[in-house]
């Protein structure tokens, strides 16, 4: 189950691009914005991935970082980010367990096929760790300016 507006963001401790750890508690004091994609290199993540990238100055100017969050490696991780002059963190969670937390692990349906994966989801995160804003089974296409807007 998905936390709640008003509750307080599920921690975590996770590895970057680059192998560094990064806490949610890291960012006490500023906006976070935690999005939850699929996988890397896909056609929405990647438009996902590029939209906050090239949002990230406006974000700044509003204290706020941005944090992206799948099951792919940091290697992974690295080799996306590369690819696409990426300038956003971006975060492992290979056993899943902070997608569980966040409640974006779930039973999507493709093709007739039913299998759990990660429902592209956002968390805006406040500055005391509490969940401000949240949305779920995002649509790529003008989520990035929403989010923004909303900040």
């Amino acid at each position: 189950m998905m936390p709640a507006i008003g509750e307080k963001a599920p921690k975590f401790r996770l590895k970057n691009q680059d192998g560094e750890t990064v806490a949610l508690s890291d960012f006490k004091g500023r906006k976070v914005i935690l999005y939850f994609y699929p996988k890397d290199d896909t056609p929405g993540c990647t438009k996902e991935a590029i939209g906050f990238s090239e949002a990230l100055k406006v974000i700044k100017k509003q204290n706020g970082v941005v944090l992206g969050i799948s099951k792919d490696s940091s290697a992974s991780h690295r080799q996306f980010a590369d690819k696409h002059q990426l300038s956003i963190d971006l975060l492992a969670d290979e056993d899943g367990k902070i997608c569980e937390a966040y409640g974006v692990w779930q039973k999507k349906t493709n093709f007739g096929k039913i299998y759990l994966g990660i429902l592209r989801s956002t968390f805006l995160i406040d500055e005391e760790g509490l969940i401000e804003q949240r949305w779920k089974s995002v649509k790529v296409d003008g989520h990035v300016e929403r989010v923004c807007s909303f900040l």
